[in-house]
């Protein structure tokens, strides 16, 4: 008898069914050596991410983890089930932060599938995931959806399904807040935080460019998608991608959503807590050596139901390779300017 194979090769686009339920492995328990290792590969300095002193006077019972260290782990408990065998991760929608991070918290994930669109060419179909982060008490911290487009085994095979689902535009402002305890602002310290501006001083359409720039090291992007225990083919195996249209690794997306949130802070630097994001296209492929510049538009000011404490401003953030951006790179008529690599629509809660 022949033995069974043990290695899995991941799913195919015509694996996935409409509705199907996935568990992940594996569970993980997140450790300040986490947050270290994470904060040194992007360096961002958020006060109450940074400091336990100071989340305690401001309102939490120690430092959380940076909220997109938390979607980085839960997406990575998700890419050996859905995305190993993705060409690219293509999109974000209704992404909800509901309960704060700690160190010390185990994390799980389980994903449903609702949707299912198979491409034109026959070698490759969208798929729809909603997916969900769960604390070791059993509550959920996360819940998002991405579509992705994965490989098909057999291009003959027929499409599993077709469906694509109705997403929200955004997030409302009502949904807000769950991930947040109540601020004291009267102790929040703006010199400590890194900037005087609080959520009355900013402006809808207001615009802002984050100055610096981070150019990518190839082992910096690996380091970090192995932090999240992302197996994404594409972002480790040269042999391999060195064969394929790229014919190099490909940087994990959420790498420059992280360096994009870092530069970020020259600007907006009291803007500590990511509630939601709202939408997001990874615009253009990302590679080591190149440098990437950042800048946001503010596009609504919101109150936070039932809240005096903080304010939500909905933020547009653009990333860019190898361009500065004083003139704020967006369109060239209908298309995105070709230096642009990630558009990144979200709520962020700041101290009024």
């Amino acid at each position: 008898m022949s033995p069974v194979p043990k290695t899995s090769p991941g799913n195919f686009f015509e694996d996935f069914q409409l509705g199907q339920q996935i568990r992940h492995a594996t569970p993980r328990t997140v450790t300040v050596g986490d947050v270290a290792l994470y904060n040194g590969l992007f360096g961002a300095r958020f006060a109450v991410q940074s400091s336990d002193t100071f989340a305690q006077k401001t309102g939490y019972p120690r430092s959380p983890l940076d909220d997109v260290l938390v979607f980085h782990i839960v997406f990575g408990k998700t890419v050996p089930d859905i995305s190993l065998n993705a060409v690219a991760n293509l999109g974000y929608a209704d992404c909800r932060f509901l309960k704060p991070v700690y160190p010390g918290s185990t994390l799980t994930a389980v994903s449903e599938i609702i949707g299912l669109r198979e491409n034109s060419t026959k070698k490759t179909g969208i798929v729809y995931v909603r997916s969900r982060g769960f604390d070791e008490t059993g509550d959920t911290v996360l819940d998002y959806v991405r579509w992705v487009m994965v490989r098909k085994r057999d291009e003959a095979a027929p499409a599993p399904g077709e469906k694509v689902p109705d997403l929200p535009k955004y997030v409302e402002a009502s949904k807000l807040g769950g991930a947040c305890p109540k601020i004291d602002g009267a102790v929040y310290d703006n010199i400590l935080a890194g900037s005087p501006y609080r959520f009355g001083d900013y402006r809808v359409g207001e615009k802002i460019d984050h100055v610096d720039g981070v150019t990518v090291e190839e082992a910096e992007h690996q380091i970090a998608t192995r932090l999240y225990q992302n197996t994404a083919r594409i972002h480790f195996n040269q042999f391999t991608e060195s064969k394929g249209r790229f014919e190099r690794r490909l940087i994990y997306g959420g790498h420059a959503i992280s360096l994009a949130r870092a530069l970020s802070f020259n600007g907006l630097g009291n803007a500590f807590q990511v509630a939601a994001i709202n939408g997001g296209r990874h615009v253009a492929p990302l590679f080591a050596g190149c440098t990437v510049f950042a800048w946001s538009e503010v596009l609504a000011c919101a109150d936070v139901h039932g809240r005096k404490d903080v304010g939500a401003l909905r933020v547009r953030t653009i990333a860019t390779k190898d361009r500065p951006c004083a003139d704020f790179p967006l369109k060239n008529g209908d298309d995105y300017d070709p230096a642009v690599i990630l558009d990144l629509d979200y709520w962020v809660l700041l101290p009024h």
